[in-house]
């Protein structure tokens, strides 16, 4: 009996999750984003531009500075299944991290709910700095740094831009020089509008702390799982 090489097994899961990329989206997910485009339309402004100016702060601390790289060590001799299988304890380290995080900023109510915002997101970008160089990646350089923004895009946005962004990974080679100042704008508007409706949960005082605890962790598996599929299609397919 043939036996399928650990390569083989995710890379077929890899795909499996592109083509779900081609499915629209439920009928309660499309309510749902309608509800909370409303709920949008009803946050204070000042909320708002904090969510820009923390997304356009982590776009231009992870394309031009050092800060969300963490020394790893790596030995080139390891498979694809040893770095995945760190990967994934990293992911859980991270996961309780943003989880204890959410349920501290949550418990405070609206506006410190909003600090919530800037701490998730460094440690989203640290989490995928961290694989880049598990799977041996120079993070450094500026067409790996670009590409963790487009995971980041891939796993917080609209069906639609999704699907764009999947065929960007497939066609790196052509893509891994291009970002720009729509770019930064496109992801703070994908992100915002694609938070999960629980996320206006956490900022009820009280309640948030319970909410943003599994919110925060829900968040950051969903991440995990885009990454991995990222990485699969670009350096298997």
């Amino acid at each position: 009996m043939y036996n399928r090489t650990y390569e083989e097994t995710v890379l077929e899961e890899a795909l499996r999750f592109e083509r779900s990329l081609q499915k629209k989206s439920s009928i309660i997910q499309r309510k749902s984003k309608k509800v909370q485009t409303k709920i949008n339309d009803k946050i204070p402004e000042k909320a708002h531009r904090i969510v820009t100016d923390s997304i356009k702060g982590m776009i231009q601390t992870a394309l031009t500075t050092s800060t969300y790289i963490y020394p790893i060590k790596v030995e080139e001799t390891w498979t694809l299944q040893e770095r995945e299988r760190r990967i994934m304890d990293r992911l859980k380290k991270y996961k309780n991290t943003a989880a204890m995080e959410g349920a501290g900023t949550g418990a405070g109510g609206f506006w410190l709910s909003m600090a919530d915002f800037p701490l998730l997101l460094s440690i989203k970008m640290k989490f995928l700095f961290d694989t880049a160089q598990i799977y041996g990646l120079n993070v450094k350089t500026y067409e790996e740094r670009v590409f963790l923004l487009y995971v980041f895009l891939l796993a917080f946005s609209s069906d639609t831009k999704r699907r764009e962004v999947v065929g960007k990974i497939k066609a790196w080679e052509k893509e891994k020089s291009k970002w720009g100042e729509q770019d930064w704008k496109t992801l703070q508007l994908e992100y915002r509008d694609t938070l999960d409706f629980v996320k206006v949960l956490q900022m009820i005082p009280g309640f948030g702390a319970v909410v943003g605890f599994f919110a925060n962790a829900k968040l950051l598996e969903q991440l995990g799982e885009t990454a991995l599929n990222a990485y699969r299609i670009r350096l298997l397919s």
